[in-house]
């Protein structure tokens, strides 16, 4: 599965499943460029002292012109994107139910959960489809096919559009050479997660899972680079649930 010398972009990499995926997808032989609004000088220092080629871009994910100036500097430092990961995202805490929820607080979600995806996919896709080769993921959660807890319904329907995004971008794109999916994660341990339930959240989940062990960022990262490589070239328009088997989808 390796991709040698593609440019991977992955948004909100610093930390928890973006850190993993760069990592992984750097290993795989990929340039990759990390834009995060946080910093990333820690994962790029990790990825270069293991030989690989990373840079960091700071940018607000759901600001156009700064998505814009990252694609141009990664273009300008790396080369063509040739593999995007739609990453980055917001969980609001606390969760607030849709009767208490303000509108401002639902344009934010959408803007750095959706708006981001569709930024990212459309800045990159003219050198994409130019090259005639193309892989975009996009993350959505497995918390649009189960039921949850009340309080989430902004970040559940931006993330069901993830998905909707990819299925949709797949017929528009499959004539150059480029696939588009999305995989729905269940609860993974990360930074995230363990601020908004900690290691009690990571058990309730664990209960409703076939596979009984906490899933990781690795876990996800795997899934990505198969999805990346020329082994997934027959696979798009899908979401794939990466969840251990913790909902049932017809």
């Amino acid at each position: 599965m390796a991709i040698t010398g593609k440019v991977a972009l992955i948004t909100g990499a610093a930390s928890g499943i973006g850190r993993a995926v760069a990592i992984r997808l750097a290993a795989d032989g990929a340039k990759v460029a990390i834009v995060d609004l946080a910093p990333a000088d820690d994962v790029v220092a990790e990825i270069t002292a293991n030989g690989g080629t990373a840079r960091g871009y700071r940018a607000d994910v759901s600001n156009e012109e700064q998505v814009q100036k990252a694609v141009a500097q990664t273009e300008t430092d790396l080369g063509t994107v040739q593999i995007l990961i739609n990453n980055a995202g917001l969980h609001p805490d606390p969760p607030t139910k849709i009767m208490d929820m303000s509108t401002a607080l639902w344009h934010k979600t959408f803007a750095v959960d959706l708006d981001s995806m569709f930024f990212f996919t459309r800045a990159v896709l003219p050198a994409m489809t130019r090259s005639g080769w193309g892989r975009i993921v996009n993350l959505s959660s497995a918390s649009v096919y189960a039921v949850t807890p009340p309080g989430g319904a902004h970040y559940v329907s931006a993330k069901a559009a993830a998905g909707g995004l990819a299925t949709a971008l797949a017929v528009e794109v499959a004539d150059y050479g480029i696939t588009a999916n999305a995989i729905a994660p269940t609860t993974v341990r990360t930074p995230g997660a363990l601020h908004l339930g900690g290691d009690a959240m990571l058990e309730a989940v664990l209960a409703t899972q076939a596979i009984k062990r906490v899933m990781e960022p690795s876990d996800i990262a795997g899934v990505v680079s198969f999805l990346a490589s020329d082994d997934a070239a027959m696979i798009t328009g899908q979401v794939i649930h990466a969840d251990a088997g913790s909902t049932r989808v017809n």
